[in-house]
């Protein structure tokens, strides 16, 4: 027994083989990322420097950074992960190299760290790529030359990052093309963006404030896209070229803008004008947020336009009533008015009522062309207060069968007003009928007497035309007798002439 299952192992392993080598393929297995770890602390780790891991990693792998400070400049020539373990414990302190990390290889991940500088000088950066297909993210920037840095190449992600107090600029682009750089916030520069013959880029939710000048565009930089970010400082286009600063009815914010919302749509109706090349066509009347939901492990993008000092943003849902609840807090100076446009993806949630504070509140559905999302405009007097907006599962039932309900109780009225139009002809058609069956018997009745009239007449006119037949027949011997007696001589005239 034992033998036969040696030769049927054997004749599979020989027929994989055969196969193997028929098809040209080698069976291999592919193998699986490994996790180092780095700590410079008590924690136990793979390594205490950065570097280290990196020199030792291979592509593919994970670096995960413990807290703590690591005074080293770090050049990633790998594809592979960098992860701090938390973005404001995290820090890496640059050292005597132009850069603190210096990513060559392309499809590198940099996120949770805070980096600077332990000796800044001109033209040092934060993080520079020389590479594509980078993911940089969720990284605190401060006191560097150059925030963040792309040179030549492109497709590379810069997301959720805050960049602050560099001496010059924020993020710089230099012969970069198709990037993507979304949520940031960069403040305290003397630039805060800076493109020099860098194209079709896009910029999509940024917030850009307290910098000498927001956006500077030099050389031949054109046809980036610029939406839904939050311009608080000047912008200066120095290439004369056109870019875009709107996408699909929507545009930024600008502070000084100073148009009108009529319609209380969220967006001003007079564009922005920056030159006769570059408008905003769809200038939002506040300011732009976005915040991130998680539901069954999908993630939902939440967005709002608003006047107001939005925080405390968070989702909430019932485990037994199954209530979703979005909640998040407004404030604004007292006696001002405030709005907020919300844009709630339907899959996250289908809106039931608004709260305000403790009073429920009517918002306006916006009649918006987007079948993925429902737009909410709320408007109230400036306070600190909370807005939730609440899906119930038996509330949306309610809803739905009073909606069914109102539908039916619409038919309903409708048929009503149909049977009663219907019943009124009726009664019109009825009562036209009464007044031709009277003229009816009216006319019938001349007619009888026209009937025995003619008659009348008829006899009439049958003895004139007797009496006249009569007469004619007298006349006509009358005639005729005279005649013969006038025409003829009489005897005695007849013998006298004899």
């Amino acid at each position: 027994m034992k033998l036969k299952k040696t030769v049927a192992a054997l004749s599979i392993i020989f027929c994989l083989l055969l196969i193997s080598s028929l098809t040209g393929h080698k069976l291999t297995v592919k193998a699986q990322p490994t996790t180092w770890t780095v700590a410079n602390g008590n924690e136990p780790a793979d390594f205490s420097k950065i570097q280290e891991a990196v020199n030792n990693a291979n592509p593919g792998d994970i670096i995960f950074v413990h807290e703590g400070t690591y005074n080293e400049s770090v050049e990633v020539n790998k594809s592979l992960s960098l992860i701090g373990e938390d973005r404001d414990l995290t820090i890496i302190n640059g050292q005597e190299a132009d850069f603190t990390i210096s990513i060559t290889a392309d499809n590198v991940t940099v996120k949770s760290f805070t980096i600077n500088k332990a000796i800044s000088k001109l033209s040092d950066s934060g993080i520079r790529t020389i590479s594509t297909g980078n993911t940089i993210s969720h990284n605190k920037i401060t006191g560097i030359y150059i925030g963040i840095y792309l040179i030549y190449f492109g497709n590379n992600m810069v997301s959720d990052n805050i960049i602050l107090s560099s001496n010059d600029t924020g993020i710089s682009l230099l012969f970069s093309t198709s990037n993507s750089f979304i949520g940031n916030t960069i403040s305290n520069n003397q630039n805060g963006i800076s493109l020099s013959f860098s194209r079709n880029n896009w910029f999509i939710g940024n917030t850009i404030s307290n910098n000498q000048n927001g956006i500077s565009l030099s050389g031949i930089s054109s046809f980036n896209f610029f939406y839904h970010n939050n311009f608080q400082d000047a912008v200066v286009l120095e290439s004369g070229l056109a870019n875009t600063w709107s996408y699909d009815g929507e545009g930024n914010y600008w502070s000084n803008y100073a148009g009108q919302d009529s319609d209380g749509d969220g967006i001003g109706e007079d564009p922005y004008i920056l030159d006769t090349r570059n408008q905003d066509s769809s200038p939002l009347m506040g300011m732009f947020s976005s915040f991130n939901v998680v539901l069954t492990r999908k993630t939902y993008s939440v967005t709002l336009i608003s006047n107001s000092t939005v925080s405390d943003f968070r989702f909430e849902e019932g485990t037994e009533t199954g209530n979703k609840v979005l909640r998040f807090n407004v404030a604004g100076n007292d006696g001002t008015g405030g709005f907020s446009r919300i844009a709630i993806p339907i899959g996250l949630m289908n809106y039931s009522f608004v709260l305000i504070g403790e009073e429920e509140v009517r918002p306006a559905v916006l009649n918006i062309s987007n079948k993925t999302h429902v737009y909410l405009y709320l408007t109230y007097s400036h306070a600190n207060q909370t807005i939730m907006v609440v899906s119930s599962k038996t509330l949306n039932l309610y809803k739905e069968l009073d909606d069914k309900f109102s539908k039916l109780q619409t038919d309903l009225d409708n048929l009503s007003e149909i049977y009663y139009k219907l019943l009124t002809n009726y009664d019109a058609l009825l009562g036209n009928y009464s007044q031709l069956q009277q003229g009816y018997l009216e006319l019938n009745a001349s007619y009888d007497d026209h009937l025995s009239d003619y008659r009348t007449n008829l006899e009439n006119v049958k003895s004139l035309i007797y009496i006249f037949a009569s007469a004619t027949a007298i006349f006509i011997i009358t005639t005729i007798y005279f005649s013969r007696h006038l025409h003829t001589p009489s005897s005695k005239v007849l013998e006298d002439k004899k």
